[in-house]
């Protein structure tokens, strides 16, 4: 397979606002190209964003791609996926990541359909590894890995048959940590040439609205599950990470049920955190929330079942009703600030 070794970044961004995931991918992406013996490349899109190509180097990047240009102010998917159809066609990069935002998910499936690449969606970790597969030796190949069937299994997926392999990635999954000496700032720009298909689809307003709740950022997470059974248990939870200085999460299961709001939700279907304190209440431990919080720096789980598979990942477990466990936590943290 003719392909250049090269791990490819898209850099998403809003009025000129990079989002943390590109950087997060970035930092992945390096990792990856140094496994590979590769270089890393980032993809900055827009218009006056050239300070956002400089600021890639800083986590990573060997060489930008800036395509910079007024009709790209605004993120369309006909000009977008039309320009990195091309970037991608033309240099066929090994790997190629996108965020698992809504401009990813929008973009990502049309460059892979288009340059017949392999893609796979919401992975929660990535590496580089010798295959063999049918018999076949597959050097350097990027593994994949993502929970599957409904969080029951971790599958690890390949792409072996394809020049280049494609990934998304939700915000918060990789650890954003920019490089120590970053390399000198190499920016190839490339030639945006309008075409009439560009604007069939035109943006006429936008509303956005900021996301109130910042798990993210949060250094301590209180978060409560199923297992607490109703709304008024979990104002437990509530009243725990108030006196700690914590935010409030839940599971998928405690959000389906109502005990909290669907911003909460820490998870693969949710938010990706890593605090330095997660108190996991009441939540068994499934797959699909442990993807979202096992990066967490301490873990306190408290559930009556024994077995839950939380307490494989806690670095301290409490065996017992959070009713009763709780209010101790609390009394004792309010002492000891007396």
């Amino acid at each position: 397979m003719n392909f250049q070794n090269e791990v490819m970044v898209f850099i998403e961004q809003r009025d000129g606002k990079p989002a943390d995931v590109s950087f997060e991918l970035l930092c992945k992406g390096h990792k990856l190209a140094e496994a590979m013996n590769g270089k890393l490349k980032s993809v900055v899109i827009g218009a006056g964003v050239e300070e956002i190509a400089k600021e890639t180097f800083r986590f990573g990047a060997d060489e930008t791609l800036l395509v910079d240009h007024p009709l790209l102010r605004n993120y369309r998917t006909l000009p977008y996926s039309r320009i990195l159809n091309d970037i991608v066609k033309s240099r066929v990069p090994r790997i190629v990541l996108f965020g698992a935002t809504v401009i990813g998910r929008d973009l990502a499936p049309r460059v892979a359909s288009y340059t017949k690449s392999g893609l796979t969606a919401d992975c929660t970790d990535l590496q580089i590894s010798d295959v063999k597969y049918l018999n076949h030796e597959y050097p350097k190949l990027l593994l994949q890995i993502r929970p599957a069937f409904g969080g029951n299994i971790i599958a690890t997926i390949i792409t072996p048959d394809v020049p280049t392999q494609m990934a998304t990635v939700r915000e918060g999954v990789m650890e954003l940590t920019p490089i120590e000496k970053p390399n000198e700032i190499k920016i190839t720009r490339i030639e945006y040439k309008p075409d009439p298909v560009d604007e069939l689809v035109q943006i006429i307003e936008q509303h956005r609205e900021n996301n109130k709740v910042n798990l993210k950022a949060a250094p301590i997470i209180v978060a409560g599950g199923y297992g607490l059974s109703t709304k008024e248990n979990f104002k437990l939870v509530e009243e725990l990470a108030h006196t700690i200085g914590g935010e409030v999460a839940g599971s998928r299961a405690a959000v389906d049920a109502g005990f909290v709001t669907p911003d909460r939700q820490v998870g693969q279907t949710g938010v990706t955190v890593r605090p330095k304190l997660y108190i996991a209440v009441g939540i068994s431990g499934a797959i699909q929330h442990r993807a979202g919080m096992q990066e967490s720096n301490k873990i306190i789980a408290i559930n009556t079942d024994p077995e839950a598979p939380i307490f494989e990942i806690a670095h301290y477990g409490i065996v017992g009703d959070a009713a009763e466990i709780i209010p101790v936590f609390i009394e004792a943290y309010k002492h000891k600030l007396k």
